[in-house]
């Protein structure tokens, strides 16, 4: 599962520091939310990315491995937050397209430019849900 940037970066804390102002502030302000929304799901560094919390993946092809419930991730023109979340068999935040109209959201990844885009209680609901919810779960 390697298709994302890898980072020197070896905490959250040294991810953060190595992204550019003015993203830095932005990363820094949603590492708190979801730290704070999510206090049990530990960060940690995952596939160049900031990841909280870990579960364990079983494809019936055989493979598996760990990954994170939330990732979060700066990439070159948008902020990332990828949930690894399924509810009633359909991804959590596919669910969410349009409570978060000015997001742009795929299967599980959700893309916006700034914090500022997207509604924190509609962010915090999808999080608490895909806490309750894993995809390997």
């Amino acid at each position: 599962m390697n298709m994302f940037k890898s980072t020197a970066a070896k905490t959250p804390t040294e991810y953060i520091s190595l992204i550019q102002k003015p993203r830095r502030s932005q990363i820094k302000k949603l590492h708190a939310f979801i730290k704070k929304t999510v206090p049990k799901l530990k960060p940690l560094i995952m596939a160049g990315m900031i990841g909280y919390g870990k579960y364990h993946y079983a494809y019936p092809s055989g493979r598996e491995g760990e990954w994170s419930v939330i990732l979060l991730a700066s990439q070159k023109n948008y902020i990332s937050m990828y949930v690894c979340g399924v509810k009633d068999g359909k991804y959590i935040a596919e669910q969410y397209k349009k409570q978060l109209p000015k997001a742009s959201i795929g299967k599980s990844c959700i893309r916006f430019k700034k914090v500022e885009d997207i509604d924190l209680d509609v962010l915090r609901e999808i999080i608490l849900l895909a806490e309750k919810h894993p995809m390997g779960a």
